[in-house]
């Protein structure tokens, strides 16, 4: 199972991300454990400036804008 976090404000961008890794989550099916994260303090603790940003498995993976659908597949194989 990944652990999954979206750091964000809950700006739309942010709850469209973890829409979207839910959903390809769910069709690849991969188990997942997806966490919001909104407290500014704990997002700047990942060094992340501008939201979204996501953390799988305790590593920054992206952060600012909503990643594309293959990006987050590809995520979701390894």
């Amino acid at each position: 199972m990944k652990n999954i976090k979206v750091l964000g404000t809950g700006c739309r961008n942010c709850e469209l991300t973890a829409r979207l890794i839910e959903d390809i989550a769910q069709r690849q099916g991969v188990a997942i454990e997806l966490e919001k994260v909104t407290d500014m303090a704990a997002i700047l603790g990942y060094g992340v400036m501008s939201t979204p940003g996501v953390v799988i498995d305790g590593k920054v993976v992206h952060a600012g804008g909503v990643p594309d659908r293959k990006t987050i597949a590809a995520w979701l194989d390894q």
